[in-house]
């Protein structure tokens, strides 16, 4: 996974699309679907869209080994305990104990190992599966959750946004989903509202 270079463009199913940056490659991941009514948000539909997902930037992971669909299954799962774990850990819960399980099955295997090319670029060491992808993306959220950031899950200060990312920035006083999306859509309605007072 390349450093520093996170972020998605997200579809509405309603129309639209913003760029919505969570601030860790898996927390980006958990943004892909979802289970219940995020399930109009899936983006993951069979293994071929997760190969997709896995080498688009910033990850750029070109697995080598087919995806499966018992691949997939559990790209789901490991995504549906990250989202889980991240909103506990935004709303100050304990932890759910059933998505701490999911996260350290997910990070056991193998994760992918870099290596150097010839030319001196930077690639992921063949044969490249899913797992591997799966088990770092899982060792990630184990290395926000324990680590510095650990205080700086966020949800999405609007209403009725439920996106959640870790504050990366210096002050720890980001709000918003994306400033283009829910920041303007507040800062209209308080302009709204201080006419109206007005």
């Amino acid at each position: 996974m390349r450093v520093g270079a996170t972020g998605r463009t997200l579809d509405d199913p309603k129309g639209g699309s913003f760029f919505f940056d969570a601030g860790a490659t898996c927390l980006d991941f958990a943004h892909t679907g979802g289970e219940g009514h995020y399930a109009v948000f899936e983006s993951l539909h069979e293994p071929a869209d997760l190969a997709a997902w896995l080498a688009a930037e910033p990850l750029g992971v070109h697995v080598t080994v087919p995806v499966s669909t018992a691949d997939l299954t559990a790209a789901k799962r490991l995504r549906q305990a990250i989202w889980v774990a991240a909103h506990d850990r935004a709303a100050g819960r304990p932890l759910s104990p059933a998505a701490v399980e999911t996260v350290n099955r997910a990070a056991a295997p193998a994760p992918l190992l870099p290596h150097l090319t010839a030319d001196g670029a930077a690639a992921w060491t063949p044969p490249v599966r899913a797992t591997q992808a799966l088990s770092s993306l899982a060792r990630e959220m184990i290395d926000l959750l324990s680590g510095p950031l650990a205080g700086r899950f966020r949800e999405c200060a609007s209403d009725n946004c439920p996106l959640v990312f870790v504050d990366s920035s210096r002050p720890g006083a980001r709000r918003w989903c994306a400033m283009e999306r829910c920041g303007n859509r507040a800062k209209l309605r308080a302009l709204r509202a201080r006419r109206a007072a007005d």
